[in-house]
């Protein structure tokens, strides 16, 4: 009996452990779930944080909010593409007719093609359904349209004007690239990189600057079509506001000057008679591909007889843009044309 009764107390005993240690463990059971689920919660709640996250952006309408990094991207903005592909940006469709055929975007078929600007093909806005449009140039009159036409998008016009008509040519042109750069860098998360571009762009103005003797005579010309065209300090198509950023001293000043994209009508003649002491060159169809069988302005310029006495032909002081310039007024275009400047005055 004695063992019987030992025997029963020590199960009781054990019963007892096991409730114990039953209820120890519960508790450690369910929690575990809960806490699992917060940090899913958590997870989730920061991922839709990180995708609405945006930034004021100032273009020439106003402030526009602005996705972070935006998904399906139009850039429609010349002044932009060379820029956006340096960072490795995807865009949805960009206008490949008027943009460099070098450009990575032109190449690649995923990349839809809106047209020029005379005649867009605006509806594949609409198809792309993009988060953010980038306009400017040649497409700033589209503006209410492509907003019309994709409400539920950003869009923003990196336009400045250069003309002369509104604001000093040259510090337009200067702020412009550097603002326009500055907010891009802040929707693509590159402000670093765009900080970087920036501090080239001043660099080599200041080299410009420094490098021209403040007296040499400059004729800044577009060539198109094998015709010459004068490209008129202040209002000139490129080469207008350098005038006044570097106050260069022009070789002619002509009444009624314009921003024609070909140059305003002149003679080689007057050119001649002006006898610059440099002249400085757009080559108009070198950056479009409808022209391939166009003469080079190099040609246009160096073979014209009426030149040849020219203080600038007979000094091989003749200096050209990039060839890609009319199609890509890119900072980096301009950082490349007033390192060419630079280093060609200050020979």
């Amino acid at each position: 009996m004695k063992n019987k009764k030992i025997l029963r107390l020590t199960f009781l005993m054990l019963a007892m452990m096991l409730m114990v240690t039953s209820c120890g463990n519960s508790p450690k059971t369910t929690e575990e779930p809960e806490k699992v689920e917060t940090e899913e919660a958590k997870t989730n709640e920061e991922e839709k944080n990180e995708s609405t996250d945006t930034v004021e952006v100032k273009d020439i309408h106003g402030i526009v909010e602005v996705p972070v990094n935006p998904k399906n991207v139009v850039a429609l903005d010349n002044r932009t593409f060379e820029t956006l592909s340096g960072w490795g940006i995807d865009l949805a469709a960009v206008p490949k007719a008027v943009m460099p055929s070098d450009s990575p975007y032109v190449s690649n078929d995923s990349v839809q093609d809106i047209g020029d600007h005379k005649e867009p093909n605006l509806e594949i806005l609409a198809a792309v359904e993009p988060e953010l449009v980038i306009i400017g140039q040649r497409f700033a009159s589209y503006y209410d349209e492509i907003k019309a036409l994709v409400p539920n998008a950003s869009v923003i016009d990196l336009s400045f004007d250069v003309s002369g008509e509104n604001s000093a040519a040259g510090e337009s042109l200067i702020n412009g690239l550097k603002d326009s750069t500055m907010a891009l860098g802040k929707i693509f998360n590159k402000n670093d990189e765009a900080k970087a571009l920036v501090e080239s762009f001043d660099k080599v103005i200041d080299e410009a600057k420094k490098s021209y003797d403040g007296t040499s005579t400059i004729m800044s010309v577009v060539v198109s079509g094998g015709e010459i065209g004068f490209s008129a300090p202040t209002s000139g198509r490129v080469w207008g506001p350098m005038y006044e950023v570097f106050n260069w001293k022009s070789a002619l000043e002509i009444d009624g000057s314009s921003s024609d994209h070909k140059g305003d009508d002149i003679s080689v003649e007057a050119i001649a008679e002006s006898n610059p002491d440099w002249i400085f060159v757009l080559d108009r169809d070198a950056a479009v591909s409808s022209s391939e069988d166009a003469v080079p302005a190099k040609d246009v310029i160096e073979n014209s007889p009426a030149l040849q006495n020219t203080n600038a032909i007979k000094s091989g002081q003749v200096l050209y843009a990039p060839n890609d310039t009319y199609t890509n007024e890119s900072i980096q275009t301009y950082i490349e044309l007033f390192q060419n400047i630079a280093n060609s005055l200050g020979k």
